[in-house]
Protein backbone atom coordinates (compact mmCIF):
# COMPACT_ATOMS: atom_id res chain seq x y z
CA UNK A 1 0.00 0.00 0.00
CA UNK A 2 2.90 2.19 1.36
CA UNK A 3 4.59 1.92 -2.34
CA UNK A 4 1.03 2.42 -4.29
CA UNK A 5 0.82 5.55 -2.55
CA UNK A 6 4.32 6.59 -3.06
CA UNK A 7 3.80 5.77 -7.03
CA UNK A 8 0.94 7.74 -7.15
CA UNK A 9 2.74 10.73 -5.58
CA UNK A 10 5.60 10.60 -8.54
CA UNK A 11 2.56 10.04 -11.22
CA UNK A 12 1.08 13.62 -9.53
CA UNK A 13 4.31 15.19 -9.60
CA UNK A 14 5.69 14.35 -12.44
CA UNK A 15 2.07 15.56 -14.09
CA UNK A 16 2.20 18.74 -12.35
CA UNK A 17 5.77 19.18 -13.34
CA UNK A 18 4.61 18.60 -17.20
CA UNK A 19 2.17 20.59 -16.89
CA UNK A 20 3.66 23.59 -15.55
CA UNK A 21 6.54 23.17 -18.12
CA UNK A 22 3.75 23.17 -20.81
CA UNK A 23 2.40 26.42 -19.55
CA UNK A 24 5.74 28.17 -19.76
CA UNK A 25 6.03 27.04 -23.64
CA UNK A 26 2.58 28.42 -24.26
CA UNK A 27 3.56 31.75 -22.46
CA UNK A 28 6.96 32.24 -24.33
CA UNK A 29 4.77 31.11 -27.51
CA UNK A 30 2.52 33.99 -27.09
CA UNK A 31 4.80 36.34 -26.14
CA UNK A 32 6.21 36.07 -29.18
CA UNK A 33 3.02 36.39 -30.90
CA UNK A 34 2.27 40.00 -29.13
CA UNK A 35 5.46 41.30 -30.26
CA UNK A 36 4.95 40.16 -33.49
CA UNK A 37 1.61 41.63 -32.85
CA UNK A 38 2.68 44.71 -32.01
CA UNK A 39 5.65 45.16 -35.02
CA UNK A 40 2.51 44.19 -37.48
CA UNK A 41 0.57 47.43 -36.02
CA UNK A 42 3.44 49.56 -36.81
CA UNK A 43 3.84 48.22 -40.31
CA UNK A 44 0.67 48.79 -40.99
CA UNK A 45 0.87 52.86 -39.89
CA UNK A 46 3.67 52.93 -42.15
CA UNK A 47 1.82 51.39 -44.95
CA UNK A 48 -1.31 53.91 -44.36
CA UNK A 49 1.44 56.64 -44.44
CA UNK A 50 3.54 55.79 -47.90
CA UNK A 51 0.81 56.39 -49.80
CA UNK A 52 0.46 60.03 -48.69
CA UNK A 53 4.19 61.01 -48.68
CA UNK A 54 4.20 59.19 -52.09
CA UNK A 55 1.51 61.93 -53.09
CA UNK A 56 3.01 64.97 -52.14
CA UNK A 57 6.30 63.79 -54.16
CA UNK A 58 4.52 63.21 -57.03
CA UNK A 59 3.01 67.14 -57.04
CA UNK A 60 6.56 68.03 -57.50
CA UNK A 61 8.66 65.03 -58.92
CA UNK A 62 7.56 64.80 -62.38
CA UNK A 63 10.28 62.77 -63.93
CA UNK A 64 10.72 60.65 -61.10
CA UNK A 65 8.37 58.13 -61.88
CA UNK A 66 10.58 55.11 -61.64
CA UNK A 67 11.75 55.82 -57.93
CA UNK A 68 8.19 56.84 -56.91
CA UNK A 69 6.98 53.12 -58.46
CA UNK A 70 9.89 51.03 -56.51
CA UNK A 71 8.51 52.67 -52.96
CA UNK A 72 4.87 51.73 -54.19
CA UNK A 73 5.53 47.74 -54.90
CA UNK A 74 8.08 47.76 -51.82
CA UNK A 75 5.02 48.96 -49.71
CA UNK A 76 3.32 46.74 -51.10
CA UNK A 77 5.76 43.54 -50.74
CA UNK A 78 5.76 44.62 -46.84
CA UNK A 79 2.02 44.64 -46.78
CA UNK A 80 1.94 41.12 -48.68
CA UNK A 81 4.34 39.62 -46.51
CA UNK A 82 3.12 41.13 -43.25
CA UNK A 83 -0.01 39.78 -43.45
CA UNK A 84 1.18 36.33 -44.67
CA UNK A 85 3.12 36.34 -40.99
CA UNK A 86 6.14 35.22 -42.53
CA UNK A 87 9.39 36.47 -40.92
CA UNK A 88 11.39 35.46 -44.01
CA UNK A 89 9.56 37.89 -46.24
CA UNK A 90 9.39 40.37 -44.09
CA UNK A 91 12.74 40.36 -43.68
CA UNK A 92 13.34 40.17 -47.66
CA UNK A 93 10.79 43.21 -47.99
CA UNK A 94 11.84 45.35 -45.75
CA UNK A 95 14.85 46.20 -47.09
CA UNK A 96 13.29 47.00 -50.74
CA UNK A 97 11.62 49.33 -48.98
CA UNK A 98 14.61 50.85 -46.75
CA UNK A 99 16.09 51.33 -50.23
CA UNK A 100 13.02 52.55 -51.73
CA UNK A 101 12.95 55.28 -49.27
CA UNK A 102 16.11 56.05 -48.94
CA UNK A 103 16.33 56.84 -52.78
CA UNK A 104 12.86 58.55 -52.43
CA UNK A 105 14.89 60.99 -49.80
CA UNK A 106 18.06 61.37 -52.00
CA UNK A 107 16.04 62.31 -54.87
CA UNK A 108 13.88 64.64 -53.32
CA UNK A 109 16.87 66.47 -52.40
CA UNK A 110 16.97 67.83 -55.85
CA UNK A 111 13.44 69.68 -55.38
CA UNK A 112 13.62 72.63 -53.13
CA UNK A 113 9.99 73.20 -53.48
CA UNK A 114 9.39 69.36 -52.08
CA UNK A 115 11.92 69.72 -49.55
CA UNK A 116 10.04 73.46 -48.21
CA UNK A 117 6.36 71.31 -48.22
CA UNK A 118 5.02 71.38 -44.59
CA UNK A 119 3.36 68.29 -45.28
CA UNK A 120 6.27 66.26 -46.75
CA UNK A 121 8.10 66.97 -43.72
CA UNK A 122 5.74 66.00 -41.59
CA UNK A 123 4.84 62.57 -43.17
CA UNK A 124 8.61 61.93 -43.48
CA UNK A 125 9.21 62.81 -39.65
CA UNK A 126 6.40 60.40 -38.77
CA UNK A 127 7.88 57.49 -41.15
CA UNK A 128 10.98 57.99 -39.78
CA UNK A 129 9.41 57.87 -36.19
CA UNK A 130 7.61 54.74 -37.24
CA UNK A 131 11.08 53.23 -37.98
CA UNK A 132 12.39 53.55 -35.20
CA UNK A 133 9.92 52.31 -33.11
CA UNK A 134 9.47 49.40 -35.60
CA UNK A 135 13.23 48.77 -35.19
CA UNK A 136 12.51 49.24 -30.72
CA UNK A 137 9.48 46.47 -31.32
CA UNK A 138 11.87 44.02 -33.21
CA UNK A 139 14.25 44.06 -30.65
CA UNK A 140 11.47 42.91 -28.13
CA UNK A 141 10.43 40.41 -30.90
CA UNK A 142 14.03 39.10 -30.89
CA UNK A 143 14.15 39.20 -27.33
CA UNK A 144 10.70 37.29 -27.30
CA UNK A 145 11.94 34.63 -29.73
CA UNK A 146 14.83 33.83 -28.23
CA UNK A 147 13.49 32.80 -25.08
CA UNK A 148 11.15 30.66 -26.84
CA UNK A 149 13.94 28.94 -28.55
CA UNK A 150 16.01 28.63 -25.74
CA UNK A 151 13.30 27.16 -23.70
CA UNK A 152 12.12 24.65 -26.37
CA UNK A 153 16.13 23.66 -26.84
CA UNK A 154 16.78 22.86 -22.99
CA UNK A 155 16.32 19.86 -21.10
CA UNK A 156 13.52 19.10 -19.92
CA UNK A 157 11.34 21.60 -21.81
CA UNK A 158 12.51 20.50 -25.19
CA UNK A 159 10.70 16.64 -24.43
CA UNK A 160 7.22 18.33 -23.47
CA UNK A 161 8.16 20.85 -26.63
CA UNK A 162 8.50 17.85 -29.11
CA UNK A 163 5.23 15.93 -27.71
CA UNK A 164 3.43 19.14 -28.31
CA UNK A 165 5.20 20.31 -31.49
CA UNK A 166 6.17 23.60 -30.27
CA UNK A 167 8.24 25.36 -33.19
CA UNK A 168 11.28 27.67 -32.67
CA UNK A 169 10.33 31.07 -33.65
CA UNK A 170 12.01 32.90 -36.80
CA UNK A 171 14.37 35.54 -35.62
CA UNK A 172 13.80 38.76 -37.60
CA UNK A 173 17.47 39.67 -38.81
CA UNK A 174 18.12 42.82 -41.02
CA UNK A 175 21.91 43.39 -42.76
CA UNK A 176 23.45 46.51 -42.00
CA UNK A 177 21.93 48.50 -44.81
CA UNK A 178 18.46 47.68 -43.95
CA UNK A 179 18.94 48.88 -39.71
CA UNK A 180 20.92 52.36 -40.73
CA UNK A 181 18.38 54.68 -39.81
CA UNK A 182 16.83 56.94 -43.16
CA UNK A 183 18.34 60.02 -42.23
CA UNK A 184 15.66 62.44 -43.35
CA UNK A 185 17.15 65.16 -41.22
CA UNK A 186 20.52 65.18 -43.30
CA UNK A 187 18.17 64.61 -46.76
CA UNK A 188 16.33 68.16 -45.96
CA UNK A 189 19.18 70.12 -44.03
CA UNK A 190 19.71 72.35 -47.45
Amino acid sequence: MTGFIIFLLIVVLLIGYTVTIYNGLVRTRNEVKLAWSNIDVLLVQRHDELPKLIDVCKRYMQHERETLERVTQARSQVETARQSGDVTSVNAAEGALRSGLANLYAVAERYPDLKADTLFHNLAARISALETAIADRREIYNDAANAQNVRIETFPDTIIAGMFNFEPARLLKFDAAQTADVDVGMAFSK
